[in-house]
């Protein structure tokens, strides 16, 4: 059955957000054909000035409606630890946890040789300018751990070691209430590497 032209292009917009196929899509653009007009003036009102409005902070990259980010600016963050991440989700979800109390730094992707992606593609070069600051005394590698994350985090270690400041990486294993036997050998594998003592 063919829609209408409005809900045909309003359907086909949901589609291009990651993760929403057809049907759902559907779903979506007949839940926004029911709400009141108010409520969708201010969604659309919504989506609009988070594209206009936002920006990247100016020292760590994080997505922000002022410079510097809320977390740069902040005088009680200890700068002398840098979590370094892939996205501002990230971020987000370190900050959740409310038990890190450093700054940041959002690399907007990962190295990836096969997509053509470098060093020099990513944020990287402004992380190295950032660590040549004498307060930086540890970078928490804190990428995903897949093997563009893993290459990514290989490259980091490397170009920040010799100058002195450590150099962590955020332990992968065993998610809470996870089974052993579901467990596939790589998380195994850092699960063991990333043992402490009890």
């Amino acid at each position: 059955m063919q829609y209408p032209a409005p809900i045909s292009k309003l359907i086909d917009g949901f589609m291009k957000l990651p993760g929403i196929g057809p049907k759902t899509a559907g779903r979506l653009a007949f839940h926004v054909l029911n709400m009141k007009e108010d409520d969708v003036l201010d969604f659309a009102k919504a989506l609009v000035n988070a594209k206009r409005d936002l920006t990247h902070c100016s020292s760590c990259f994080y997505i922000t409606d002022k410079d510097p980010c809320l977390i740069c600016d902040d005088s009680h963050r200890d700068r002398s630890m840098i979590c370094v991440v892939e996205d501002s989700k990230d971020v987000m979800a370190m900050e959740k946890m409310q038990e890190y109390r450093g700054l940041y730094h959002v690399l907007h992707g990962a190295i990836s040789p096969m997509d053509g992606i470098g060093p020099e593609d990513i944020r990287m070069p402004e992380l190295i300018k950032r660590l040549q600051d004498d307060t930086v005394q540890e970078v928490i590698v804190a990428t995903n751990p897949s093997i563009e994350g893993e290459a990514t985090a290989m490259y980091l270690s490397r170009m920040i070691k010799p100058t002195g400041i450590r150099v962590t990486r955020l332990a992968h294993g065993l998610p809470v209430g996870g089974d052993l036997e579901y467990a596939d050998e790589v998380t195994l594998s850092r699960a063991v590497e990333g043992r402490r003592e009890l």
